[in-house]
Order: structure tokens, then C-alpha cells, then sequence
């Protein structure tokens, strides 16, 4: 993604579409950027969403000209402004829409953050909820669905099978909500909140905007909006760009797989990274999709076909090239914006309260703030015996330097299966 013009088949499929010039510049403008996303060619998700469709530059607010310039890629979707907030219960915090938001951030931050310093299942729990509440929605499924908290308020949603492995970070969210609720909060805001406070707490996560004020619904999306991981290409693209996402961006979202692992997909690799940085929120997942990975990194089928499409490779190969990490911080934080307010009808009314996040953890291998035990992480990616013990202090964040010593009998195993 680059900060710039409309890219140029955007301009051309709105002359195509209007070339009458009775109405005026500005709305023409606008229809054009919509129907940029409808053009193959394009590959940056331009389309606007919510009432930024309808709604002219002059009647937007501040949040509302924001999302736009940060949806069109006329402004950064990250921010390192940070916030200070006054006592819970004064009438300072009691005036400030995002002052209490800092309180229940600071509960999420020390929950999603390990001892060794990556993030946790919680955490990974949380950016995956954030995703599946949002992507409900589909642009034919009209102004029902999306990022509306339905995930957790309508009880139908969790028992549907691509929500399998949900259920600890949902009660969390009604344990946070049922504290938290009487400051005025939403249900939709937390699950929102939740994912970008992840995102930032684990190492090199980017610090992307967070908007508060969405309303909750207690009904159920439409079931078969989300990803399949057994599905083609085809498939995949055309969902996405069913949600206004188009193919680059879909590959900036895939990125969150860099900090997971997985449990479900095939049980007898419980806790198997889908990189070899479990917990941290690095690039590594790009270059070992589409190069070489260690033994013990597991990688889904739909990651596999995306990565080798020729819509999202050339986006996957600069993602794990030279400067790829701030590439993709950027596209991610852009594209998680987008996705975040998918289904919210009211983003001109929206409060930003980015402040109120943790600040960014940038360290490199060996300093402070990256897991000093990555050395044993890696050792561990390098069998092919499953060790529970392992893939379970890796999943809470904790060191597992102390457990190394179970790694010999799996070590020793793998040369005899290698012929080593």
C-alpha cells in the first residue's frame, strides 16, 4: 500500500460510469472511489464503507474524514500518541468518552502479555475474535452484521464450527463487560479493543486506531461469511472483496497468523506455530509461506493457495523482503481499520480513543522486550515429535527455557525418522 493518488482504474470505471457532469465534482469523486474495488485490476481495498458511503466531505467529523483518509490510504492507520488518564471515578474521567477505556486496556495489556515477553493464546484469542465478529457482514447482506458484538451477545454464533476454540475468550469478554458495562461501554467496542490492544501488546505489533461508540446486536449474522481453511483462491478473494476488501489487503490480514497457534485444524499437532516466532508479530509467516519453514511449523491450506495466487504473491514477496515489516504494519493497521468498522453505520459519530493503547514494542532478536528464549523456541521447531509440555508454556507466553531438557528424547527422535 502507498499513501497516494486513487489508483488509476478507480478514476477510469467512475468516467466510464458517469461521464455526465451534472452532478458535481465531489460526488463524482466519491462514486469513483467506490467503484474502485470492482475493478480486477485493482488490488487496494479503495472502496468506502458504513455511512461514509452516502455521506458528503462537508458533513464528515473529524473521526469521520479520518477512517475516510485512512481506508483511502490518505493517512496512516497508526498512531504513537499516547494518553494519560485522570482517576477513574473524577469528573475529569467521568467527562472523557475514552477515559475508561485506559482502565480496562491496562486489565487486557496484562493479560495478553507473557513473562517472556510474546503475546498469549488470550491475545491471539482476542485478534481472531475480532476478526470473526466483524467479518459477519458481506455487502449483500445490507446493514445487518459486522462488528456489532453479536459473537458474544447471540449464543448462536459460537456454536457454529468455524468458531470452535472461541469459547475461553468469549467468557472473558462478558467477565470484562459485566464490570465494565455501567461506564456505557459496548460489547462491539470491547471485542474491537480487544483485537488492537493484542495486536500492539505482541512484539512489533503495530498501534492501529481504535474508534469506541459502535452499537451492539443481539441477533446472529448470517452464517457462511467466514474463511474456510480448505477453501481455493477463488474462493477466498471473492469473500474479501464481498467485505470491500481486495486482494492486498486480504494478504496484510492473513499476517495475524504470524503470532498463532494452532489446536484445532489437526489435533495431533496441538500448539504448532504458524511461524517460527510464535507470539510475536513479525514477517517471518510471509517468508516461510512461500519459502522453507521449520518442521514444526504448521501452515493452512488457504494460506498456501493465497500466497501462490498471482493477485496476492507479489504483495507476499514484499511483505518478506527488505523493509517488509513497516509495509506491513502499515497495510495491516489500514486494512484492520476497514474491517473493524465493517457493518457500523455510524462511523461519523465515533469516538477515537487510540490513545489509549499500549505503546508499540519495537525491539530486535537479543534486546529487551523480544523472548529471550527463542533460541529454545527455535530448538523445539526443529523436531517433528510433539512435546504438550512445550506447545503449551509456548501458547501462555511463558519461558521455556526450563523445559529444554524435554526436547532431547523429541530431538533424538527426528534424526532417526530424518536418518541422521
Amino acid at each position: 500500500m502507498h499513501i497516494g493518488p486513487l489508483p488509476t482504474c478507480a478514476l477510469a470505471q467512475g468516467a466510464l460510469a458517469w461521464p455526465g457532469m451534472t452532478e458535481t465534482i465531489q460526488n463524482v469523486q466519491k462514486r469513483a472511489e467506490n467503484a474502485a474495488a470492482k475493478e480486477a485490476d485493482c488490488k487496494e481495498s479503495v472502496e468506502l464503507i458504513g455511512d461514509l458511503e452516502w455521506l458528503r466531505d462537508y458533513e464528515l467529523s473529524e473521526v469521520g474524514a479520518r477512517v475516510r483518509n485512512i481506508i483511502l490510504g490518505y493517512e496512516s492507520g497508526e498512531t504513537d500518541e499516547i494518553y494519560n488518564a485522570p482517576p477513574l471515578h473524577s469528573f475529569a474521567c467521568r467527562q472523557d468518552t475514552c477515559c475508561v477505556w485506559w482502565y480496562i486496556v491496562d486489565e487486557m495489556e496484562r493479560l495478553f502479555r507473557g513473562p517472556s515477553g510474546r503475546c498469549t493464546n488470550p491475545a491471539r484469542a482476542a485478534i481472531r475474535l475480532g476478526f470473526h465478529d466483524a467479518a459477519g457482514w458481506s455487502k449483500f447482506t445490507g446493514q445487518f452484521g459486522g462488528a456489532d458484538g453479536s459473537i458474544v451477545l447471540a449464543p448462536e454464533e459460537i456454536l457454529r464450527p468455524l468458531n470452535h476454540g472461541l469459547e475461553e475468550i468469549i467468557e472473558q469478554m462478558k467477565i470484562w463487560y459485566n464490570k465494565w458495562g455501567g461506564y456505557g461501554i459496548s460489547m462491539a467496542d470491547l471485542i474491537q479493543m480487544a483485537g488492537t490492544v493484542a495486536t500492539v501488546v505482541c512484539p512489533l505489533g503495530p498501534r492501529i486506531r481504535s474508534f469506541v461508540g459502535r452499537p451492539d446486536n443481539y441477533n446472529a449474522c448470517p452464517d457462511g461469511l467466514l474463511p474456510r481453511v480448505d477453501s481455493d483462491a477463488d474462493t477466498l478473494i471473492e469473500l474479501f472483496r464481498a467485505k470491500t476488501i481486495q486482494p492486498f489487503g486480504l494478504a496484510a490480514l492473513l499476517g495475524a497468523h504470524s503470532t498463532s497457534q494452532q489446536r484445532f485444524v489437526d489435533p495431533s499437532r496441538f500448539g504448532d506455530p504458524q511461524d517460527s516466532t510464535p507470539g510475536v508479530w513479525d514477517t517471518l509467516f510471509y517468508s516461510e509461506t512461500i519459502g522453507r519453514a521449520p518442521p514444526r511449523v504448521f501452515t493452512f491450506r488457504s494460506d498456501i493457495v493465497l500466497a501462490e495466487d498471482p493477485r496476492i504473491y507479489p504483495e507476499f514477496r514484499a511483505f518478506a523482503g527488505p523493509g517488509g515489516q513497516q509495509h506491513w504494519n502499515n497495510d495491516y493497521a489500514r486494512e484492520y481499520v476497514r474491517l473493524s468498522l465493517l457493518g457500523v453505520y455510524n462511523i461519523n459519530n465515533l469516538t477515537d480513543c487510540t490513545w489509549v493503547l499500549p505503546p508499540a514494542i519495537r525491539p530486535r532478536f537479543g534486546e529487551d522486550g523480544f523472548p529471550s528464549d527463542q533460541w529454545a523456541v527455535s530448538a523445539w521447531e526443529n523436531t517433528t515429535v510433539n512435546v504438550p509440555e512445550i506447545a503449551e508454556a509456548v501458547m501462555a507466553g511463558n519461558p521455556i527455557t526450563n523445559l529444554i531438557d524435554l526436547l532431547e528424547p523429541a530431538v533424538n527422535m527426528t534424526k532417526r525418522a530424518l536418518g541422521l
